[in-house]
């Protein structure tokens, strides 16, 4: 009898881990591959705008920029839009510096920045929208799109790492600036969030930093997805800057959202609004240190409902009719804000009326149709808050298992010795 002990408490252990593992989500769901019928890979994307580049050279030039630090290098491709060189002197423009790509994981951003470049150049029309009274306003801007600031993680993600966000070297990119570098709030996950050894550490950001200093951007936008949002200013804190800036940054959000996203997207800072502290980031440092009028960064889709180990799908469409849609979406939202901030901008002196006295407006109604509404602003926070009981309820359950466990394994260990010592008080002398 004795010998079927041992086994008996093996099965208890695999019985007991087997439903840990359950508890604690490591059975995870199917994930979803990249949908490369839909999505160019990073080599291909760079090749289709490198050719609309040739296509276009009095509009759009690009330029390669390359650095390393310790033994780790990086390469950045900046495209300029600058339309009608020869009829306006580049320091009288509205300049304005666009990052798409920053997280490897969210491919769509990439694919948002190459529509743009499309719609600036061939495309007269989005969804089937004219878009022609544009013309004018561009006449005004000098664009520089970055359309993948981080192409070194995005090669980790084509090559299977799908929940990647952070550069070749595993820093977050969005953590590397300097304000308020390295503060690490309670929930810190050091895979997701790795601010790296010091500020501007990584190539990448060096480079976006010596871009901004260079270019001095009157609006810089930082986008990414996970959720649809319109943030300004701060990541760092729950709160926006004071004054008539923030007051004009919060104008053309508000009117950009209710022209185009019919009141469906989150309005706000960044560290109000998400649910959680983000330190280091470029918004900030743009707004800060650089001294940008308008830093804005722009959440352009996430799908709410995958789990939260199927990344691709959570920060990407994965069918063709929902990427068209978004792809649209986002870049009509691009031109809005092109006119919304140069409005703001003339108001606030800024740039001079001189440099829009050619302005034409695009249609105040000019909105997109059929655009599911998000659920409201409570409803999300209620569901935020269903799911972090859900959590703690499995943490209380994993706690459970495991107390039931050890006593299990005790009173096991405990009938064995009392059988042993009765078998060795038979066979005493």
């Amino acid at each position: 009898m004795s010998a079927a002990y041992p086994r008996l408490l093996l099965c208890l252990l695999t019985l007991a881990l087997a439903l840990a593992g359950v508890a604690a989500g490591k059975i995870s769901a199917p994930r979803t591959p990249i949908s490369r019928d839909i999505y160019h890979s990073s080599d291909s994307l760079l090749r289709e705008i490198k050719a609309l580049v040739a296509r276009h050279s009095s509009k759009l030039s690009m330029d390669t920029i390359k650095t390393s630090n310790k033994g780790y290098s990086a390469e950045l491709f900046v495209v300029t839009f600058n339309h009608v060189k020869e009829r306006m002197d580049n320091g009288s423009k509205v300049h304005i510096l666009l990052s798409f790509g920053q997280h490897g994981r969210e491919l769509i951003t990439s694919e948002v920045a190459l529509r743009l470049l499309y719609v600036l150049t061939e495309k007269p029309k989005i969804a089937g929208v004219d878009i022609s009274s544009f013309e004018k306003l561009l006449e005004n801007l000098v664009i520089k799109v970055v359309p993948m600031e981080n192409m070194n993680g995005r090669k980790r993600v084509e090559e299977g790492e799908l929940c990647d966000r952070r550069n070749g070297r595993g820093v977050d990119l969005n953590r590397n600036w300097s304000v308020d570098w390295g503060k690490k709030e309670k929930d810190y996950d050091p895979y997701e969030e790795n601010p790296g050894i010091a500020p501007f550490s990584e190539p990448e950001a060096q480079i976006m930093r010596e871009l901004s200093r260079s270019f001095k951007p009157h609006i810089w936008v930082n986008v990414h997805s996970g959720m649809e949002a319109l943030f300004m200013p701060y990541d760092h804190k729950n709160t926006t800057p004071n004054g008539a800036s923030a007051h004009s940054m919060r104008s053309v959000l508000e009117n950009l959202n209710r022209r185009h996203f019919q009141d469906s997207c989150l309005v706000g800072s960044g560290g109000g609004s998400v649910g959680y502290l983000a330190h280091g980031t470029t918004t900030d440092y743009m707004y800060d240190i650089a001294k940008v009028p308008m830093p804005f960064t722009f959440e352009i889709y996430g799908d709410e409902k995958a789990s939260s180990d199927d990344c691709f799908k959570m920060f990407n469409p994965v069918d063709k009719k929902t990427f068209d849609r978004v792809v649209n979406k986002w870049c009509m939202a691009f031109l809005i804000l092109f006119e919304e901030g140069l409005r703001n901008l003339r108001d606030a002196q800024i740039v001079s009326q001189g440099t829009l006295e050619n302005w034409v407006p695009i249609g105040g109604d000019i909105v997109e149709i059929n655009v599911e509404r998000k659920s409201s602003i409570r409803e999300r926070r209620k569901l935020e808050g269903l799911d972090l009981g859900m959590q703690e309820l499995r943490t209380y359950f994993r706690l459970f298992l495991l107390s039931t466990f050890l006593l299990m394994f005790m009173f096991c260990a405990r009938i064995s010795k009392n059988r042993n010592r009765d078998s060795g008080n038979l066979f005493d002398p």
